[in-house]
């Protein structure tokens, strides 16, 4: 009989899917990567998604967040993402976390319930609490690096933290992970180059630090990338 996860299964096979029914998987970030992560893991046949996040749709999300919508704005993310993975499958078990990631928010997550960790933040040390955590508990976690002031996303790889190269947020990611004795960390990087923004000099871009640009092909490509990995992994003998 059909279902909506026939075409899938065609390539997964049925015991596949059965893996990824009872999965649980932590999406931290539900941003422009993360939405995309969540999305995709959602219409694999992923059983349980753990989203968190405490940010609100905001204008400057429409041109890369699949959430992000004139008639999202100003709600939650958690919330938004929630009712558009119902509505792509109504079976699926949703945990909805308003919360921001750090080190004084992490007592609020059982990590060993997660079968997979996605940090998908910006902060550093929101990061490294999350790979700290997901690293004790013995659950395997992929890191997103940065993907903004990027144009190619055919620059993305998927490597250890200690053979990345090029990206800055990877770069001082290394040296953390390095002093707090983490060996080894998946992630999704970019070997491109960060673009300067236009009409900004190389040297005003130095000095002034502006936000980070983004567009709309290189951070759902990220979260693509990243929600693929996850499921090769899930599927692993």
């Amino acid at each position: 009989m059909l279902n909506q996860f026939s075409r899938t299964e065609l390539l997964f096979g049925k015991e596949a899917m059965e893996i990824l029914k009872q999965s649980r998987v932590a999406v931290f970030g539900i941003g422009g990567v993360g939405g995309y992560t969540v999305e995709a893991l959602a219409r694999s046949g992923i059983g349980s998604l753990d989203l968190i996040d405490n940010d609100t749709v905001s204008l400057t999300n429409l041109n890369r967040q699949i959430i992000a919508l004139h008639s999202t704005i100003g709600k939650y993310k958690t919330d938004v993402a929630e009712q558009r993975i119902h509505d792509i499958c109504p079976e699926i078990q949703v945990y909805n976390h308003k919360c921001f990631y750090m080190p004084d928010t992490s007592g609020q997550f059982d990590f060993t319930s997660y079968d997979y960790i996605i940090d998908a933040i910006d902060t550093v040390t929101g990061k490294l609490e999350i790979i700290k955590n997901a690293q004790e508990a013995g659950v395997r976690v992929i890191s997103c690096m940065g993907t903004g002031n990027k144009l190619d996303p055919t620059a993305f790889k998927i490597a250890d933290i200690y053979d990345t190269r090029v990206c800055p947020l990877a770069r001082t990611m290394r040296h953390e992970c390095k002093k707090r004795g983490i060996k080894k960390l998946k992630v999704l990087y970019s070997e491109e180059q960060p673009a300067v923004h236009a009409g900004i000099s190389e040297e005003q871009a130095r000095n002034n630090k502006p936000i980070p640009a983004s567009n709309a092909f290189v951070p759902p490509a990220a979260g693509l990338m990243i929600a693929g990995e996850v499921i090769k992994d899930l599927l692993k003998k």
